[in-house]
């Protein structure tokens, strides 16, 4: 029955057309029927505009921005038209229908509706960005460019905006990786956001380069290379990925592709971004100012950086790097080891634990078997070692008895003898050991130990306070990935 629902991108295209995004639908047939080089016109266009009064308002108000910097106020549509040339005049027209007509979206659950206006300000701001890129075009080019960039991703975003039953359901799983993300989608409820995306570009005939970097992506033409680098930048942008090293090469490829060194090329941007803000005003957009976010800054990706860089950095900023790194590990992975791993590597390099373990229960649950476990620098290392839960009282069981993290400074302390087993002295040595339970939806799976064998290395309550805090949050995220999984 759920295959017999599913609408096909033809069907998708008409329903948004002509059903969701009428007014879109309307403009854009309007424009296309005025010529882009035809000065003669500009005074017809002028009349349609002035029937539109949030259009004529747009259009002024971005006429006389920053970035068009008229010597004298433009205070007439037709002066508007005749200073920024009519090509210009369709696309500020045009973006504001878009604008106006998606945020006129009405039944959306918060998270259909943050995802819509993300990628509304995405949107915008890879336009502004594009054009950035292409100074030395002829106007008419740099108009083009715009707009491809601008409406690349044109048919999520109006899936998005439907409040259709399915933007609910498909929410649910916006976080999977792309691909499986588009897969799914597909499957699903049979929707290919790039043929929406073709399909809604040639509807309202939105240009044959549009149309051309979604169906021929292949064709690396620099043009083109600057559409889906904008889309790429803006994104990435919006949302840092985990890797700083992916963003550093894509400003390192968009520099390269345009020729210009690293250091200006984040001046425009800023410069860019700084337009998108005062445009997006212009435009009656200003809810996803918010979006538009400034270059990230190092904690501000999800993975970690190195141990130099990190030790240059205050606790705090530290401890805010391993929360955003785990929460970002929640939209790209499902594998609890993948998590742990993470954990133990972020452990190790904040507080220079010599040796940081996961421990997991054995099949019969009557020891505490170590899984993994990685030095200083957060490298893999061998080491086998277990302890009897059953018919015992040790360190390990004494922690998973009490379901709390603990900080062994002083194993000869009086509070520990009952659990001075040989296993647990050969263990800790002479040094100092904090556990700490690993919960699944507050079912204790494991156990993480860090270590460091002397005490010649300086390690506070303090630093048990923050070393509590990383595995209290990695025991946050492992649930919400479990529900995640449920659902």
């Amino acid at each position: 029955m759920r295959e017999k629902s599913k609408l096909t991108s033809d069907q998708w295209v008409a329903l948004l057309a002509k059903e969701e995004l009428p007014a879109i639908t309307s403009i854009a047939g309007i424009l296309d029927k005025f010529s882009n080089d035809d000065r003669s016109s500009i005074p017809n266009l002028s009349k349609v505009i002035l029937h539109d009064q949030a259009l004529s308002s747009s259009l002024l108000k971005v006429a006389n921005s920053s970035s068009r910097s008229p010597v004298k106020r433009v205070t007439t549509v037709s002066r508007a038209a005749i200073f920024l040339g009519i090509q210009s005049v369709k696309n500020i027209c045009l973006t504001a229908k878009v604008l106006e007509g998606l945020l006129n979206s009405k039944h959306l659950s918060p998270a259909v509706y943050d995802r819509l206006m993300k990628l509304m300000a995405n949107a915008f701001y890879a336009g502004l960005l594009a054009k950035m890129m292409v100074p030395d075009y002829d106007e008419s080019t740099q108009e083009e460019v715009y707009l491809a960039a601008m409406m690349y991703n044109i048919g999520e975003t109006s899936f998005w905006s439907t409040g259709n039953p399915l933007t609910r359901q498909l929410i649910q799983k916006v976080s999977m990786p792309k691909i499986a993300f588009e897969q799914y989608c597909a499957s699903t409820a049979g929707i290919k956001f790039k043929d929406l995306s073709i399909g809604l570009a040639r509807t309202w005939n939105l240009g044959e380069l549009l149309i051309k970097s979604l169906n021929q992506p292949q064709s690396r033409t620099k043009e083109m290379n600057i559409i889906s680098l904008s889309n790429q930048l803006s994104e990435a942008i919006g949302s840092p990925p985990k890797n700083k090293a992916k963003f550093d090469q894509l400003i390192k490829d968009v520099g390269t592709l345009i020729n210009v060194d690293e250091h200006k090329l984040k001046l425009r941007i800023e410069s860019t971004r700084k337009l998108a803000v005062e445009l997006l005003g212009s435009y009656n957009a200003s809810v996803l100012e918010t979006y538009i976010k400034p270059l990230p800054k190092q904690q501000d990706f999800g993975g970690l950086p190195s141990p130099v860089e990190l030790a240059n950095l205050t606790i705090e900023e530290q401890l805010i790097i391993g929360i955003k790194s785990l929460n970002a590990l929640t939209k790209t992975s499902r594998s609890m080891n993948e998590f742990l791993t993470h954990t133990l590597q972020l452990l190790s390099q904040i507080f220079y634990f010599h040796r940081c373990s996961f421990w997991g229960f054995s099949q019969d649950k009557r020891q505490m078997e170590c899984r993994q476990s990685v030095d200083s620098d957060g490298d893999p290392v061998r080491f086998h070692y277990t302890f009897a839960l059953s018919d015992s009282q040790n360190i390990m069981s004494h922690a998973v008895n009490q379901n709390e993290t603990l900080f062994v400074e002083n194993f000869k302390d009086l509070k520990w003898r009952d659990y001075l087993t040989f296993e647990s002295e050969q263990f800790i040595e002479s040094g100092l050991l904090c556990l700490a339970p690993v919960k699944v939806n507050s079912k204790v799976v494991g156990m993480i130990s860090a270590q460091i064998f002397d005490k010649t290395g300086y390690f506070t309550e303090q630093d048990f306070s923050h070393f509590d805090l990383i595995t209290e949050h990695l025991n946050l995220c492992l649930s919400y990935v479990s529900k995640q999984l449920q659902s």
